[in-house]
């Protein structure tokens, strides 16, 4: 496994090796000793798929708070996206700052997104099929969400704003000027913590 800092500390890009041959490829994508060896202790007790139709449908920006905040680690079976997180921990030195990455079924890239950031994708390629592990279970009561297109935090979506495809819910999210964080750098829940 092959792990790069992006300049979000914790949010890091995971790529396993890949093994070829005239059949096909073979990849661990996840594995809790290897990802320990790499200092990255995060259970994961949940996982999710989405599947996308067309080309840039939006999803996000969401968090979930504690006390069932999430990481996340995302990849894409099928297809492209542009994955980003946002740091919302208020105490931080980069709060409201965003890093991105393309994540494809190609490159096999992952985006390992801690607690205390926003997380959300835009689909390069239709029918995009990602599928992402969190470290704790969907709970409605906790969730949040902050607009994509939020001027605040100038995310480069790759496509004007109104181009996007978006959920109902997305599409009213707040602004980040009103978003209250409950986080703060050092106080991960208990699943989330990283070596």
């Amino acid at each position: 496994m092959h792990l790069e800092k992006t300049d979000l500390d914790g949010v890091l890009i995971l790529t396993p090796r890949q093994f070829a041959d005239s059949r096909g490829a073979f990849q661990e994508t996840w594995n809790a000793r290897t990802l320990a060896n790499l200092g990255i202790h995060t259970a994961f007790l949940q996982d999710n798929q989405s599947w996308s139709r067309d080309v840039g449908t939006v999803r996000g920006l969401h968090f979930q708070a504690p006390p069932q905040a999430q990481s996340k680690l995302v990849r894409v079976l099928v297809g492209e996206i542009w994955d980003v997180a946002v740091d919302i921990r208020r105490d931080s030195p980069t709060f409201g700052r965003w890093t991105g990455a393309t994540l494809s079924a190609e490159n096999c890239r992952q985006l390992l997104i801690p607690a205390g950031f926003l997380h959300g994708f835009v689909t390069r390629t239709p029918d995009t099929l990602v599928a992402y592990k969190c470290s704790d279970t969907y709970a409605p009561a906790c969730e949040g969400a902050v607009r994509f297109d939020d001027p605040d935090l100038g995310i480069d979506w790759g496509l004007p704003a109104d181009r996007a495809v978006l959920s109902d819910k997305d599409a009213v999210a707040p602004a980040f000027a009103d978003l209250d964080t409950p986080f703060l750098i050092g106080i991960p829940s208990v699943a989330e913590r990283t070596g």
